[in-house]
């Protein structure tokens, strides 16, 4: 399904650990990704989303990574340019930490073509460039060397494992404090309205327990305070 304005504004409004659960009712364990932590200013505070688009590196082959491979139909460079406004990156760096995928021209690059933000379980560089930028990222941290020093790319818009979660090309992505969650496309419209209503719930319960309520039976509700809730908003209280 594709992202509509609707769902999208409704999913910005959810957070990842709520998405987590949700999905891990759905059968879904797998979708937050390992090392993708909001790392520059412009991620910090944020909850971001948009289909992904994929990155794919591999380790480095010395005939391969070169800076002469920067120049090449397929680079990182081309891959920029083929990317549509508001995704959001999402680039297979293997958890590599000490080579950094993108720097500060390329993350302006990316801002300039509207991406969302960028999302790696790997590094970048340049970082207070990056910063300069604007671009959200999540990722592993920074790292000075360039990405041929660890890494040679090799495709974008394939399957790839990020942070230890499969992603395909235009898997709905949100991202916030807590990291990088993954919403399988043909899942979207299934979860959506569940996430608003889990949210919902979780916001009465806060209620209640500032109210005094004790735990058992509150969180997670059993049929009485279920009812108390359902019947707290037919009434506009919930």
């Amino acid at each position: 399904m594709a992202l509509t304005p609707e769902i999208k504004a409704k999913l910005e409004k959810i957070t990842t650990a709520t998405l987590t659960t949700v999905l891990l009712k759905k059968g879904l364990r797998n979708v937050w990704m390992r090392g993708a932590t909001p790392f520059t200013p412009a991620a910090k505070g944020k909850r971001l989303v948009g289909p992904a688009f994929t990155l794919r590196f591999v380790p480095a082959r010395e005939d391969l990574a070169t800076p002469e491979s920067w120049s090449s139909p397929i680079s990182t460079r081309a891959a920029i340019e083929a990317m549509p406004d508001g995704v959001i990156v999402v680039a297979d760096a293997m958890g590599i930490k000490d080579a950094g995928i993108f720097g500060d021209i390329l993350c302006a690059r990316l801002a300039k073509r509207g991406v969302v933000a960028l999302v790696t379980d790997g590094a970048v560089r340049d970082v207070a460039g990056v910063n300069g930028t604007g671009l959200p990222v999540w990722c592993a941290g920074g790292a000075a060397p360039p990405s041929v020093a660890g890494l040679t790319f090799v495709a974008w818009q394939q399957p790839i494992a990020c942070g230890g979660v499969a992603v395909f090309p235009d898997d709905i992505i949100v991202v916030d404090d807590d990291g990088a969650v993954l919403i399988p496309a043909n899942l979207l419209e299934k979860i959506v309205d569940d996430c608003v209503e889990q949210e919902r719930l979780e916001a009465w319960i806060m209620v209640q327990v500032e109210a005094g309520h004790a735990l058992p039976g509150l969180y997670p509700a059993n049929a009485e305070n279920k009812a108390r809730y359902e019947a707290d908003k037919a009434a506009g209280k919930a």
